[in-house]
């Protein structure tokens, strides 16, 4: 078979069943491969909405995404999407065509190097330099991507190794996955200081989710009792019944998550890395705490904050591990009478649309298993607030590197992921327009994914910093020219309606629950809204910013 027969085979001996992408001239082999054969393509309308769209197939599954790409601009326009899998650590594997391995060095039409300008937002990259290594590197990236700690993997193959004949072997067998033994000396060190702990805090991360943790994380806070705070990422991995679950800390987290990070004596890291939207004032966070942190990833392990104990292991097998004592009744007494003083309120005054509000009411009429896709703004911060997941690949939101346009890609790759599971995006009227075209997408699949708008006619987070931070100097923030979003949908043949008026959100949110298939929501809301509560550059957790004061 031809090269380019081996990857498409290879993506199917793998159980790989979906790809993205947009073809080219340096893929075409890839391309008329796929005619016909068992994978299916799905084509966006973007490089960056398929890179996106297998992100967002990936962390709504747990499994390898995987997107395609032509050589030059098609690759450079991935780059996005493999910075954002690198930091939020998916598991994605990108495939590039590349010009003829003869003209490789010569400046020819569409070459670019993309081995060298994915090196630093990948966890690993090849360049294919010859087709009997082909099946090597293609078995060996989709490994890398899923192993340890998952992350994106770029494999670019030139045109005429896509073309050139190949023996197929069969398939090589797996590498059995080796991981680091839990060290009985800090597994030791780690429950005597759950022993003595006072005031211990859980911190969640986003490692949860890639362990599949989710069980073993519940058994320990049940066991322990203890107050569960988590990253923007972990959201979900803590489920909405436990009672001491206090929700999402950090610069924009609730207040008892804050407050109670800053009052601990021992502060449990579980699978998360003291991310700097996290700690605030890295010198303040956490500061009457010992801490023990648990990752597969040894580079995190007292990367930022130094630890009294480790567990450098799956988190499968080192929560399960940990013998955490019963909380104190006076520690929980005081996390009570925080979430009781600093609880979430619903009741804004006045006829305009409360975007916090609102994203309550959606909430509590989704199905359980729904899928909500962020952008990333104001409104990916009321997300992570004001709703609620019952596990973190429910909740899909850029992280790490706060990618606008990720959101309503993201979504078509959770739909085609999960078609029996309700989608939507959250979106502003700034990130929507970023990858706007892939509504073309969702219209050419019939997706029903759903789509919710707040619309404040602003860059919304960035208008808050010129207001707090710039002396009120708006430079470049105004997006009231934006198009009818309404209409542009329906030029999509996706329906939807605008409200303005508090009184019709109960009937909107109705309405878009309801839709059975594809629903554009645009909702417009006040300009000046802000995000509350906010922790200032270079404060502590406890110096947050709230709108009374």
């Amino acid at each position: 078979m031809t090269g380019a027969q081996l990857v498409i085979e290879l993506l199917s001996r793998q159980g790989v069943k979906e790809v993205f992408g947009y073809p080219g001239g340096a893929i075409m082999p890839i391309y008329d491969a796929l005619y016909g054969a068992p994978v299916k393509h799905y084509l966006t309308r973007h490089e960056q909405g398929a890179g996106f769209a297998a992100v967002g197939y990936a962390r709504s599954t747990g499994k390898l995404g995987v997107c395609l790409a032509t050589s030059g601009p098609g690759a450079t326009n991935l780059i996005t999407a493999l910075a954002d899998a690198m930091m939020d650590s998916v598991p994605l594997l990108a495939i590039t065509g590349q010009v003829p391995t003869a003209a490789i060095g010569s400046d020819a039409f569409q070459e670019i190097d993309v081995l060298g300008m994915s090196l630093s937002c990948t966890k690993h990259s090849y360049m294919v330099e010859h087709v009997d290594e082909l099946a090597e590197v293609l078995q060996e990236a989709m490994h890398v991507a899923c192993s340890g700690r998952p992350g994106p993997v770029l494999v670019d193959i030139p045109k005429d190794i896509q073309m050139a004949q190949v023996p197929f072997h069969p398939w090589l067998a797996d590498e059995v996955e080796e991981y680091a033994e839990v060290d009985l000396a800090q597994l030791t060190k780690a429950n005597e200081l759950l022993a003595n702990a006072k005031r211990p805090v859980a911190y969640i991360g986003g490692g949860v989710q890639s362990a599949d943790a989710q069980a073993e994380l519940m058994d320990f806070l049940n066991a322990s009792t203890m107050p569960a705070v988590s990253t923007l990422k972990a959201l979900g991995s803590v489920l909405p019944s436990y009672q001491y679950d206090l929700g999402m800390l950090g610069m924009h987290g609730g207040q008892a998550a804050n407050l109670a990070v800053q009052q601990c004596d021992l502060l449990v890291c579980i699978g998360a890395r003291f991310d700097d939207r996290v700690t605030g004032n890295l010198a303040k966070f956490a500061a009457k705490a010992k801490v023990i942190h648990l990752d597969i990833d040894r580079a995190e392990i007292g990367k930022r904050k130094p630890v009294a104990a480790m567990l450098h292991a799956d988190l499968k097998a080192s929560l399960p591990k940990l013998k955490p004592a019963r909380t104190s009744s006076s520690w929980l007494d005081t996390i009570s009478a925080m979430q009781t003083q600093h609880g979430w309120r619903y009741d804004y005054p006045g006829h305009e649309i409360y975007a916090p509000a609102l994203l309550n009411q959606l909430s509590q009429k989704l199905p359980p298993n729904a899928v909500v896709c962020c952008d990333v703004g104001q409104h990916q911060m009321w997300v992570a607030q004001h709703m609620k997941f019952s596990h973190p690949s429910n909740h899909l939101s850029s992280g790490g590197a706060g990618t606008m346009g990720f959101g309503l890609p993201a979504a078509i790759g959770a739909q085609i992921a999960r078609p029996d599971d309700t989608v939507l995006t959250v979106s502003g009227d700034g990130s929507i327009m970023m990858n706007i075209q892939e509504l073309a997408t969702i219209r050419r699949n019939n997706l029903p994914v759903k789509i919710l708008i707040l619309d404040n006619q602003r860059l919304g987070m960035v208008r808050q910093w010129q207001q707090l931070f710039f002396e009120g100097r708006y430079s470049e923030t105004n997006l009231s020219d934006n198009p009818d979003f309404v209409q542009l949908a329906a030029v999509f043949g996706i329906p939807g309606q605008t409200i303005t008026e508090g009184q019709e959100v109960a009937q909107a949110v109705d309405n878009f629950v309801n839709a059975k298939g594809p629903y554009l929501l645009h909702v417009c809301i006040d300009d000046k809204a802000n995000v509350w509560p906010l922790v200032p550059p270079g404060a502590a957790n406890d110096e947050m910013m709230t709108e009374n004061a």
